[in-house]
């Protein structure tokens, strides 16, 4: 609110920040634009008035009009994607994902290591032999094997011993 310019009171006021924008505003519009509303008298003039009080409690959504127009100033301005800590939020540049998968026998444990699965495709297009469940329970795992597919032969090796 403003009151009082130093020793020198406002009539009528005091008047809040948004009134004082309406009177400055409207003034100068109204001063601009005479010859286009001069026919209609002191009409524009009272309106202009009527206005200026009209907005000294103004709220709009428990706001002053202008934080409110400040606000949706900086919505306007804000990025997009939003803010992380303090600088805009921009997604990661896309990158090619390169992978691959195996398809192997469900009752043969895998016998390739983990390093020759790397290996040129017409290495994996070799054609491997065929083993049994009896084979595979009788004779040691070929190559590096996985903790899991221990575990099943070790399983599969008691359930024979039974």
């Amino acid at each position: 609110m403003l009151g009082k310019i130093a020793d020198w009171r406002i009539p009528l006021g005091p008047y809040t920040p948004a009134q004082i924008v309406v009177a400055v505003g409207g003034g100068f519009a109204l001063f601009k634009s005479i010859a286009v509303w001069s026919w209609m008298g002191p009409v524009p003039v009272v309106a202009w008035v009527v206005a200026i009080w009209a907005v000294r409690r103004t709220k709009v959504r428990g706001r002053t009009p202008l934080q409110a127009a400040l606000g949706w100033m900086l919505l306007v301005w804000q990025p997009a994607g939003g803010r992380l800590g303090g600088r805009a939020a921009r997604d990661r540049a896309p990158r090619p994902f390169h992978g691959g998968f195996t398809v192997e026998d469900a009752s043969t444990p895998a016998l390739m290591s983990p390093s020759s699965r790397t290996a040129s495709r017409p290495a994996l297009r070799r054609a491997r032999p065929r083993r049994t469940a009896a084979a595979v329970r009788l004779s040691p795992a070929v190559g590096p094997m996985s903790q899991v597919q221990q575990l099943l032969a070790l399983a599969q090796q008691a359930g024979g011993a039974q």
